[in-house]
């Protein structure tokens, strides 16, 4: 990615490529874990901390990422290695005998996921012009929600609607369904050890600028000298205006993914709704946020980005609270979420532009991976807080608790009107 051109526009399409697989895969193995935890005889408030152990190691590991992203010159090997360890954490769940393994599998995963995420943003910030961030994000956390909706229709297909949840059947399934999401991670290294034929001198912007990004012309000479610019750290970047309200946005809209990724499965299966209906409904929400990411730079000339950002927290937060009511009425269920996943959709890529544009220019890794930091304590707390309220209030429970929080992030916003 290093030697790509971004005027070429190729670095990119590599990027989504990599991202679509990743995702589809991370997503079909996502579902797939709530199935297997069922088979051991896990309940909601396991699932729940089986899910925070997903963001375990990412939470104390993001900002050092971050911080690399900012050195290295060559991106596409920390692309690579993420979709590497995806796999392996697949396959590791499928081989987990219990429920204890299978956090320890899910952790894996939660951190192979991390490192294609920080390098892929990463390159986005690093190689996009400054009015093309909203397309760059856009197209980037669209493969995302490409694989939200690949991901689920693959685990209906392998899972079917037979089978009791502990059934020899159903277990081969979820076997067979993990290993599909390995092998469609190691998928992504032979795209993207694919180098786009693009000249050095192209470039907009390239790692020698992120490196020199602080030089400036010598007022008199007009010859470059170095700037005296603080380096970046967390602490740094939190006290920037308006960071810390786009990181409680972020984090909203990131637990609402997993809490539904985690607890509609339960709710589905005490309604009796088989998971191959589930599959289809997860995939709808993921449908919707390829429509919202494809038509955001669109909107966004039409519309400021914070009025976009409240309407993502609103839209979502009100309009997901009544899935788990009527998720035996298929068509209504699937119109809530898509109006849902269409207003999840929009927030990602405007936090990540927001987060971008308030910070200079060689803190943007750094500052993204604050941001992914934010997203994995949200990624810890929200699944255990949500386990906790589904122990009384059932599994859908933790899809209100979540929709709450949501509502909470969009009127803090409101309040703060920045």
């Amino acid at each position: 990615m290093a030697s790509a051109a971004p005027r070429s526009g190729a670095w990119l399409w590599f990027l989504v490529a990599g991202a679509l697989l990743t995702q589809t895969a991370l997503n079909l193995v996502r579902p797939v874990t709530t199935y297997k935890l069922l088979s051991l005889d896990a309940d909601a408030v396991t699932v729940g901390l089986v899910t925070a152990a997903y963001a375990v190691l990412p939470l104390v590991t993001a900002m050092w990422l971050g911080r690399m992203t900012d050195r290295v010159r060559e991106l596409r090997t920390m692309v690579v290695a993420g979709a590497l360890l995806l796999a392996l954490g697949a396959l590791a769940l499928s081989a987990a005998p219990g429920a204890a393994l299978v956090a320890a599998a899910s952790a894996l995963l939660g951190m192979g996921h991390l490192v294609f995420t920080i390098a892929g943003q990463a390159a986005v910030a690093r190689f996009s012009p400054e009015d093309q961030l909203d397309k760059g994000f856009g197209w980037f956390t669209a493969a995302f929600s490409a694989g939200q909706l690949l991901g689920p229709l693959l685990a209906a297909l392998l899972l079917g609607s037979g089978h009791d949840v502990d059934s020899p059947e159903r277990v081969a399934d979820i076997t067979l369904a993990l290993w599909a999401g390995a092998a469609l991670s190691l998928l992504v290294v032979p795209v993207m050890l694919v180098r786009a034929r693009t000249s050095r001198s192209g470039r907009d912007r390239t790692d020698d600028d992120v490196v020199d990004a602080a030089r400036r012309a010598h007022p008199a000479t007009g010859e470059l000298e170095a700037v005296a610019e603080p380096r970046a750290s967390m602490l740094r970047i939190l006290r920037v205006p308006g960071v810390p309200s786009h990181m409680l946005a972020a984090l909203s809209l990131l637990a609402m993914l997993d809490i539904l990724t985690a607890f509609l499965p339960l709710v589905g299966e005490r309604a009796g709704v088989s998971p191959a209906w589930v599959g289809v409904l997860l995939a709808v929400r993921g449908g919707a946020s390829i429509v919202s990411r494809v038509l955001l730079p669109w909107l966004a000339r039409r519309l400021s980005r914070r009025t976009l950002l409240l309407i993502s927290l609103y839209g979502a937060g009100l309009a997901l609270v009544l899935p788990p009511l009527v998720i035996t009425v298929p068509w209504l269920a699937a119109l809530c979420l898509f109006v849902g996943g269409f207003c999840l959709g929009l927030g990602q890529p405007l936090t990540m532009t927001l987060i971008s544009t308030a910070v200079p220019a060689s803190w943007r890794g750094s500052a993204l991976a604050v941001r992914l930091v934010g997203n994995r304590v949200g990624q810890v707390a929200m699944p255990l807080l949500a386990g906790l309220v589904a122990a009384p209030l059932g599994p859908a429970g933790a899809i209100w608790f979540t929709c709450a929080v949501l509502l909470a992030s969009g009127l803090e916003k409101t309040v703060r009107r920045a």
